[in-house]
C-alpha cells in the first residue's frame, strides 16, 4: 500500500497535509505524535472510514482513497478501532462467529486460527464477554478482526488500558502476522513500546508526517525532537526576534 499526498480538513480547519507514506508486506509501522497531531485520522484515512479531500492511496493495483469501509475489508484491509467493540452479553465464541464487520461467514477453520493466536481465548470460548478482564475483552475484538484473514491490519491503540501480560500476547501477534506476511500499521500513544515493536517509526506533528526513522537505534529523545519539530522552530523564531 502506498499513500501520496492526502489532505483531509474539517471544515475550513487543516487535519492533515500531504501526507506520503508506503506500507510493504511484512512491515510493522508505528505512527506517533503528540495528541491533535493526525495520526488516528491517517488510520482512520487508510482504513476507510474517512476519505481526505485530495491525495491517493493505492492498494492492489486501484485508488482506494474513497473506497467504504467495508469494501476494504473484502480487499484486504482491517481496521481495530481503539474501542472495545464487542457484545458483552454474548460468549468469546459467539461474538467471533459474529465476525467484524467482514461479508463471510466465520468457519470453524478460521475459529481454530484465532484460538491457535489466542489459546487462553479458547479455554474461555464459552464464557460471557462482559465478565472478562480488560486485557481479554481486548484479544476477542482482535481475534474477530482476525477472522476477517486481512492482508493488512490497522491498529488503534491495541494495548491502551490494558495489563502487561496481555501487552505482551498482543505484541508476539504482531511479531507472528509479521512471519505470516501481514503487514501491521498502528498508532500508540506509548514511545518506548512503538520503538521496541515496529520496524520503521512515522513521526508526526501539527497534521505533517516529519520524519521517518528505522525503530532500531531509534532514540526517544530522537523522536521527540520530530514529533515537536513546529513547536520547537516557533520557538527558535521568537528568539531569533
Amino acid at each position: 500500500m502506498q499513500a501520496e499526498n492526502l489532505n483531509l480538513n474539517f471544515g475550513a480547519i487543516p487535519i492533515y497535509h500531504d501526507a506520503s507514506f508506503k506500507l510493504e508486506s511484512r512491515d510493522k509501522v508505528g505512527i506517533v505524535g503528540v495528541n491533535g497531531a493526525g495520526k488516528s485520522t491517517i488510520l482512520k484515512t487508510v482504513s476507510g472510514l474517512m476519505h481526505p479531500r485530495s491525495g491517493s492511496i493505492q492498494f492492489m493495483d486501484e485508488n482506494i482513497a474513497h473506497m467504504e469501509a467495508h469494501k476494504l475489508v473484502r480487499k484486504g484491509l482491517a481496521h481495530v478501532p481503539e474501542g472495545r467493540r464487542i457484545f458483552l452479553q454474548m460468549s468469546v465464541q459467539e461474538n467471533l462467529e459474529m465476525g467484524a464487520y467482514i461479508n463471510k461467514e466465520v468457519s470453524q477453520a478460521d475459529l481454530d486460527m484465532v484460538f491457535n493466536y489466542f489459546p487462553r481465548l479458547k479455554e474461555r470460548r464459552k464464557q460471557i464477554a462482559g465478565t472478562l478482564s480488560g486485557g481479554n475483552q481486548q484479544k476477542v475484538v482482535l481475534a474477530k478482526w482476525l477472522a476477517s484473514t486481512a492482508d493488512i491490519l490497522i491498529f488503534d491503540e491495541p494495548t491502551r488500558g490494558i495489563d502487561v501480560g496481555a501487552k505482551v500476547e498482543i505484541y508476539n501477534l504482531m511479531n507472528q502476522l509479521k512471519k505470516q506476511g501481514i503487514a501491521v500499521m498502528f498508532v500508540s500513544s506509548e514511545l518506548p513500546e512503538v520503538l521496541g515493536i515496529a520496524d520503521r517509526v512515522i513521526v508526526m506533528c501539527d497534521g505533517r508526517i516529519t520524519g521517518e526513522l528505522p525503530a532500531k537505534g531509534t532514540t526517544q529523545n530522537q523522536v521527540l525532537e520530530l514529533a515537536t519539530a513546529f513547536e520547537n522552530k516557533m520557538k527558535q523564531d521568537m528568539e531569533g526576534k
